[in-house]
């Protein structure tokens, strides 16, 4: 296939995967590589959006969040990714890429709020657009945030980036004869118990009809395959 299989598709990353092999925090190598496959990607005309967690920097300080009320926990989590979208849409300008990050909670002085109408606009004029802050309410994971996006803005599937190249029929560090799902239904990986997403997104993509493909954000090239319609990772789908 010489085409990307997707026009416009939405991109969930982990905090923790821009640690790298750090504690906590920004690994400045690990970025500039994830950003390198995203401007890959970008440069072959698909229509892009990010949705990125705040593990790397509240994971820092969560031994000091204990007993702390969960909704001011889950602020200062929104407020984490914030930090981490600034960060990538950062180091993308550097490489040549446009982007604008939007926030769910209104910080003016520092991003732009997220507008839908306007996010549309960014995406059809080539930019890539980064969501921060979550869903910007307490007790809503920012797996939940993709989800609600990809639908928002009429992603044709969730990407979403892990560790692991895909879902496998059981933990691969555990079990040396798991083997990886190419294909699985919903309702499949649900009455399996796979843990792909939290229960919130994943019914909000089942309802939707909104596929999620599963991949490892540390493979070479895996972004770039997964786009063109490769057999890379795991694709969940109605």
């Amino acid at each position: 296939m010489t085409t990307p299989a997707y026009k416009r598709v939405l991109l969930k990353l982990s905090g923790e995967a821009l640690m790298g092999d750090d504690a906590y925090g920004i690994n400045r190598a690990t970025i500039e590589r994830m950003v390198a496959d995203v401007a890959e990607i970008s440069n072959l005309g698909i229509e892009l959006a990010i949705v990125i967690g705040g593990g790397n920097i509240f994971r820092g300080v969560a031994p000091g969040a204990q007993g702390m009320d969960r909704a001011t926990a889950d602020y200062m989590g929104m407020l984490a990714t914030v930090m981490n979208s600034l960060a990538l849409a950062d180091a993308m300008r550097q490489a040549g890429l446009t982007a604008r990050v939007m926030s769910a909670i209104g910080i003016e002085q520092v991003v732009e709020p997220y507008v839908r109408p306007k996010a549309l606009q960014y995406l059809e004029e080539g930019k890539v657009v980064v969501f921060a802050a979550g869903t910007g309410n307490p007790f809503f994971t920012t797996d939940t945030a993709a989800a609600l996006r990809g639908s928002e803005i009429g992603a044709q599937i969730v990407l979403k980036a892990t560790k692991v190249d895909g879902v496998y029929t059981a933990d691969p560090k555990k079990d040396p004869t798991a083997t990886r799902y190419s294909s699985i239904s919903f309702d499949e990986a649900i009455s399996k118990h796979l843990q792909v997403m939290d229960a919130t997104a994943f019914a909000l993509c089942r309802d939707q009809k909104l596929p999620i493909k599963v991949f490892s954000i540390v493979k070479p090239g895996a972004l770039k395959r997964v786009v063109m319609g490769e057999d890379e990772g795991t694709l969940v789908h109605v």
